[in-house]
């Protein structure tokens, strides 16, 4: 533990704890909330043994009045001894209450306490990311309303494709982030704590204060999480299953995974050789230190390299799950205290810079044109394929005759930037004798060839908006 409790930026400080996240999501994993939650579950634990007679209601009571007088300086220094965090909590809390303190953790061990709080703050940690998500879903939501008929060059393998729409395009990743926020509420409603089980997860040492008492320790556990509001495992061991934590991650990985691909996409679609889509650029942005002109990404950027991190950690917490030997050890508990807080931190960070691009994203239609109307032709020639086939031709004869055309017309746009490929197909004699030379030219008009993604479009959004406006009728996470 560090020699001084007072920091400032002469030493290290993580990203999390100024640069990268919300103060909102800061508060739920800091010391001091971690401290109360400590404090909550001891007092949850007094009182439930107070209603089974094991102590008196005046020590839980006292216990209860000084809830709220987290002391960090005394508990450092105390700690600096014990060289154990939470008995120093323990025994600054006991200080503080001259009724209560003598029968504070009675019963308990370490991890009766903080897996529960942990649980806790797990839970209130998703609850923020579920809040942004769902805001960030109505953005989307909105924008492909918006964009559902702005007809744009699709693109396979980076390369022109087919036509689609916009709003078709935002709508593959709001699908994505629909499944996301699903997921995270369904991890966020199967949390559970430890419960009130001891040292291996037995109970035994709270069977033993409730022999005789007619009591279980079922029913003990029972007051405390009800007083928690905190649903318990069936079974732990020392601690709640660590397999919990993975679940978690992955759920937060998951949401990071989604992000990077649209934000990915976006840096491809804001390049000059595309053009099409830019995120925000303020007006005394710097985009380079060397290259003045530079209007660089850096948003979207920030929000990959953020999710690249988070996508690592689902295997820390797998190796804390997988290696927990036996009963319990303690192998996790350092990288814990840094994995489960700054994941949040981080996907809080790229949810909300995220929603800041997709608030304010530029689209260019006089681009969006433009490559349309360069690759478009090309995608047309899937209308022609069409309907020669059905006009009795060969489809694989056909394919091949119109592929050497088009490889020929890219040759040509190589050479001079215009596309002969509406040219060439109308010189071609077998293609004219099924289809006629008129038929060609309407073909080759490709604003049509877009199938249902207008209406796809609308349908995800509606249905978006509905998942959300059930949530909020049902109420909670």
């Amino acid at each position: 533990m560090s020699e001084s409790s007072s920091f400032d930026h002469s030493v290290y400080l993580s990203p999390f704890t100024w640069r990268y996240g919300s103060d909102a999501m800061r508060r739920v994993w800091s010391l001091l909330n971690q401290r109360r939650l400590w404090r909550q579950v001891w007092v949850a634990l007094a009182q439930a043994q107070a209603e089974l007679g094991i102590v008196s209601a005046e020590a839980a009571a006292d216990l209860a009045a000084h809830a709220e007088d987290v002391d960090l300086e005394r508990a450092r220094a105390i700690e600096a001894e014990t060289h154990h965090d939470l008995v120093a909590e323990l025994r600054t809390f006991a200080e503080q209450c001259p009724v209560g303190g003598g029968i504070l953790h009675l019963g308990a061990t370490s991890a009766d306490i903080q897996d529960n709080a942990d649980a806790l703050r797990l839970g209130a940690a998703l609850d923020l990311v579920v809040e942004e998500l769902a805001r960030l879903l109505e953005t989307l939501a909105e924008a492909i309303e918006r964009w559902a008929d702005t007809i744009c060059m699709g693109y396979t393998h980076i390369q022109p494709a087919e036509p689609t729409t916009v709003g078709y395009r935002l709508a593959q990743y709001a699908q994505d982030l629909l499944t996301d926020w699903e997921e995270l509420r369904r991890v966020r409603a199967g949390l559970r704590g430890k419960g009130i089980k001891g040292a291996v997860g037995t109970g035994a040492s709270y069977a033993e204060l409730l022999r005789g008492s007619g009591h279980s320790v079922a029913d003990l556990e029972g007051r405390v999480m009800a007083r928690l509001g905190l649903a318990a495992f069936p079974v732990a061991t020392q601690t709640y299953p660590r397999k919990q934590d993975w679940l978690v991650l992955n759920a937060l990985a998951g949401l990071a995974g989604s992000l990077h691909k649209l934000m990915l996409d976006l840096r491809i679609l804001q390049s000059p050789a595309i053009g099409e889509w830019a995120e925000p650029f303020r007006e005394k942005q710097v985009g380079s230190s060397a290259m003045p002109f530079k209007r660089n990404p850096i948003t979207a950027e920030k929000v990959d390299s953020l999710a690249r991190w988070v996508a690592a950690l689902p295997r820390v917490a797998w190796d804390n799950a997988a290696l927990a030997v036996l009963e319990r050890t303690l192998d996790d508990s350092a990288n814990r205290r840094v994995m489960l807080a700054e994941a949040f931190l981080a996907v809080d960070e790229i949810v909300k810079a995220s929603a800041s691009v997709l608030g304010d994203l530029r689209l260019f239609p006089d681009v969006i044109a433009r490559n349309l109307a360069v690759f478009g032709a090309f995608a047309a020639v899937e209308r022609v394929l069409m309907a020669l086939v059905s006009a009795g031709a060969d489809r694989q004869e056909m394919h091949e005759r119109l592929r050497q055309h088009s490889l020929a017309a890219w040759a040509e746009m190589n050479r001079t930037g215009h596309n002969p490929l509406c040219e060439l197909l109308g010189r071609d004699e077998t293609i004219a004798w099924y289809i006629g030379a008129a038929r060609i030219g309407e073909l080759m008009e490709v604003s049509p060839h877009i199938g249902d993604a207008p209406q796809w479009a609308r349908r995800l959004a509606q249905l978006i908006r509905a998942q959300l406006e059930q949530r909020e009728r049902g109420g909670g996470a």
